[in-house]
């Protein structure tokens, strides 16, 4: 079907994002995989693309684009089969926490190079032993003067190797009765003293991307890093999870109709028994399952991110499409490598690198048994 949120405006932008994918992502993917980190230089690549926050408004020292323009470059990485060169993070999860909460001056500071490339970003809230309850968590802030101290460790934090600054999220009141009122966010520089990188940690997908190990050991900070008010840090993380999770459901759409494109070219070419095997009954059957499956998804999600462009606060019907998106692409690209035979097994085909990255979609951002959660509670249930 056409998809009729988009203007001309974006259909051009997406021309734009095309072409850089084509020249500054799809020749260093092989690299990057193996390395299992993206070139600092393709942050200020895209940043100089005007891909980065493009929905941040001109007068911070954003692009003036919409939300809409960031769903262009998370749809064209995803058709690319790049889903290590955290963008979407950076532009469409972290950043909005700096614009939404921040004060004058934290944005003055880092805006600018938020767009730009010169500063990537991370957000570091699970913990070895706090995933998705964040009540549990145990890093600390300590008040001292007119300074906090970190104590803690984060785990499984995206663009933990490249960050320049993280969003940490710690206890400042460690009362058992006030654990979700306990919670502060706080900016982070990298090369603050106790901010201690990990090594990068060996995944099963998402080879690219440099997920680390964090830890803070008595890592001092001004109070002026503080994100918004102190205690505020659970409020702000509901609030913003929202998109979180709809960045989620988008990447995982578009994934999923890369590969059943390219799964379909395939089994056009490929011959057994002396005809290509998309003549077989079973094929047709399991590809039009497929189209449907992602026909249906993508019609969904649209409308959400209509209303969410639109400022819909969108609580079950974000959670609705991180689990239905997830779930989908999980289900249509086991399908899709198995058309493959023996060489959706060998890492050199995207569809195999597909079929791993696909696994962890429906962990992070909040598991999907806690979408399930949420949307009962949204449902009265």
């Amino acid at each position: 079907m056409q998809r009729r949120i988009f203007s001309e405006d974006h259909d051009l932008f997406r021309q734009a994002v095309r072409t850089f994918v084509e020249r500054e992502i799809k020749p260093y993917q092989e690299r990057w995989n193996e390395e299992g980190i993206v070139d600092r230089e393709a942050w200020r690549k895209a940043g100089e693309a005007g891909l980065l926050c493009t929905w941040l408004p001109e007068d911070v020292g954003g692009p003036g684009g919409d939300f809409l323009h960031a769903c262009i470059v998370m749809e064209e990485l995803s058709y690319a089969y790049e889903s290590g060169f955290a963008i979407a993070l950076h532009s469409d999860i972290v950043v909005p926490y700096l614009f939404e909460f921040g004060t004058d001056s934290q944005k003055e500071q880092w805006l600018p190079g938020c767009v730009s490339g010169d500063v990537v970003t991370a957000i570091a809230m699970t913990e070895p032993g706090a995933g998705s309850d964040l009540a549990a968590l145990s890093t600390t802030a300590v008040k001292d003067g007119d300074d906090y101290i970190l104590n803690g460790s984060k785990t499984f934090i995206s663009n933990g190797i490249l960050c320049d600054l993280c969003i940490v999220a710690a206890k400042t009141n460690t009362d058992p009765e006030q654990a979700h009122q306990g919670i502060s966010l706080f900016l982070v520089e990298a090369d603050r003293p106790g901010f201690i990188k990990g090594n990068r940690l060996k995944k099963m997908g998402m080879a690219s991307q440099d997920t680390a190990e964090l830890a803070f050991e008595d890592c001092r900070i001004p109070a002026s890093n503080l994100l918004g008010a102190e205690g505020g840090g659970f409020m702000m993380l509901m609030k913003q999870l929202q998109q979180e999770r709809l960045v989620v459901a988008i990447g995982a759409q578009a994934a999923a109709e890369a590969v059943l494109k390219d799964t379909v070219v395939y089994t056009q070419e490929r011959k057994a028994f002396g005809r290509p095997i998309s003549k077989m009954q079973n094929t047709k059957f399991k590809l039009a399952e497929c189209a449907t499956k992602v026909e249906v998804g993508r019609a969904f999600l649209d409308r959400v991110i209509e209303e969410h462009s639109a400022g819909q606060y969108l609580v079950k019907e974000c959670s609705m499409a991180k689990l239905w998106q997830t779930e989908m692409l999980s289900e249509v690209v086991d399908t899709c490598l198995q058309f493959f035979g023996g060489y959706g097994y060998m890492l050199e085909y995207p569809v195999t690198r597909a079929y791993m990255d696909a696994r962890v979609q429906r962990i992070y951002a909040g598991t999907n048994e806690i979408m399930k959660v949420i949307i009962s509670k949204q449902m009265g249930l």
